[in-house]
């Protein structure tokens, strides 16, 4: 096998291999365009020095690309068949960067934990299914992650940097903005993929900020987020009924943080949010 990144041949060559047969319930789409590769690492701003926490490396395209940039990689891959060939794929193909990948099979979702040296920036082509879950459970986790890059299907990264008051704004966008500033940053089209998919993706860079200063939780914002947006069309008053105990008294709530109870949740940045969530009742 040649060295360097992955090109077609070799991704339907692995994939036979493995007797891989990609599936949709897992999101499965392989970068096979090396240049595609190195202009989502650039975009990402990393390299030596940097520890990147990378989400469902799948055949090794994007792990190679990052090793090859000069940072460290940790693998976080579901299927136990490729988080087995993962760290021979990078050995036959860099061998001078083996040393620095780490490979974890398990799901995402349940890694709650990493030994040291801790990621400091994620940069994933993340499966579709579970990109945002994956993403908020990442940032919730390491707060040494300062930032990253992730590619995810279009219309979802058009969500991730939604501003308030744009049709596209929700639950993604303000959960998100708690963590992290996001702006996207390019597309990726559907034909550097294998299998193809009948989507573009869309490259989404972020930068972790500090949360806005509340004294309300993480876990009570965001509760008033998701209430907020459970059904888009009811006004605040009424869609935050069931946290506060009435309409009457969310809409009392919503005017003593300074925000409509006509309003709907979309034109609610997450430091509005916050302030409502500083009132919610305490619950004996």
């Amino acid at each position: 096998m040649a060295e360097g990144l992955l090109d077609p041949r070799t991704v339907r060559e692995l994939a036979a291999e493995l007797d891989l047969r990609p599936t949709k319930q897992r999101g499965q789409n392989f970068v096979h365009d090396a240049n595609t590769v190195r202009r989502i690492v650039a975009a990402a701003g990393v390299g030596p020095g940097d520890v990147v926490l990378e989400i469902g490396p799948g055949l090794g395209s994007l792990t190679l690309g990052l090793l090859e940039a000069g940072c460290d990689v940790v693998a976080v891959e579901i299927e136990s068949t490729l988080a087995a060939r993962l760290p021979r794929t990078v050995a036959e193909r860099l061998p001078d960067r083996a040393a620095a990948l780490r490979t974890i099979e398990a799901d995402a979702l349940d890694v709650d934990e990493l030994a040291d040296p801790q990621p400091t920036a994620v940069v994933a082509n993340l499966p579709y299914n579970v990109s945002v879950p994956v993403l908020l459970h990442v940032l919730a986790r390491y707060s040494g992650i300062r930032g990253g890059l992730v590619m995810v299907q279009s219309e979802v990264a058009d969500r991730l940097v939604a501003p308030p008051g744009s049709k596209v704004y929700g639950v993604p966008s303000a959960k998100l903005a708690w963590y992290a500033e996001a702006r996207r940053v390019g597309s990726v089209p559907p034909t550097v993929f294998w299998p193809v998919p009948n989507v573009d993706s869309g490259l989404v860079s972020f930068t972790r900020r500090e949360p806005p200063s509340t004294t309300a939780s993480r876990r009570q914002v965001f509760a008033v987020v998701d209430a907020a947006f459970a059904q888009r069309r009811k006004m605040l008053r009424g869609s935050l009924a069931g946290l506060f105990g009435s309409s009457a008294e969310a809409s009392a709530a919503l005017v003593a943080a300074e925000v409509d109870p006509q309003a709907r949740g979309e034109v609610l940045g997450i430091a509005d949010f916050a302030r409502v969530a500083e009132l919610l009742p305490v619950v004996r």
